[in-house]
């Protein structure tokens, strides 16, 4: 892979990358409900679901869901579902959030529950595969190895999303002490589950990505 190409495609997954969506949620409601380590710890659980996605869309998963309904649908059906799932119980955490009252949250789920939350959240989303199947395509060089060059952007892949997971947490965390003042992160828990939940209606609505 040449300098030119690989910067090109860097750009655009950073693009991607740091755009919202559900593992940034999940990163921001855990920097304010939890330590850094909390982040750390559900960061490096979505990279690793990521490196799965990589993996089995480069076996050609992605191709499968792509011409195979029943297995797109069973997909989505799942993703849907946990997005709801998960949805809802970040709204519901909003009911009884410290935040409201002034005290700093202190978090009493295990270290396994968030990573195991995050690496869920990004396992059971069909649209990373068919993105790294129809992505990934477009800047390998077919004249020389394949394996090195996929490995390399995957890694990349893996790593910006790491720094850019970790630094909406860090932040997020940064702003604790000041958003225990106010019943903001109260309204980011309903707001952010209730996005959820529309995330995962609208996956389960979608035909085709």
């Amino acid at each position: 892979m040449q300098w030119d190409t690989f910067f090109l495609y860097a750009t655009v997954s950073f693009f991607y990358i740091t755009s919202p969506g559900p593992a940034i949620l999940l990163a921001i409601r855990n920097g304010l409900t939890g330590k850094l380590t909390v982040v750390a710890t559900s960061s490096l659980a979505n990279i690793i679901g990521l490196f799965v996605l990589s993996a089995v869309s480069m076996l050609g998963l992605g191709a499968l869901l792509s011409t195979s309904s029943v297995l797109f649908t069973l997909f989505k059906a799942v993703g849907a579902c946990y997005l709801i799932y998960l949805g809802i119980k970040i709204f519901a955490s909003s009911n009884r959030n410290p935040l409201e009252k002034g005290i700093e949250p202190k978090s009493t789920k295990p270290y396994r529950a968030y990573f195991f939350e995050s690496l869920l959240l990004s396992v059971t989303n069909p649209k990373p595969i068919i993105f790294f199947a129809s992505f990934f395509p477009q800047f390998l060089n077919t004249e020389i190895a394949i394996a090195p060059q996929f490995f390399i952007m995957t890694i990349t892949f893996m790593i910006m999303s790491f720094g850019s997971l970790m630094f909406y947490g860090a932040t997020a965390n940064a702003l604790k002490k000041t958003l225990s003042k106010n019943v903001v992160s109260l309204w980011f828990n309903r707001i952010t589950g209730g996005i959820f939940v529309g995330l995962g209606a609208k996956l389960a609505l979608t035909q085709r990505m």
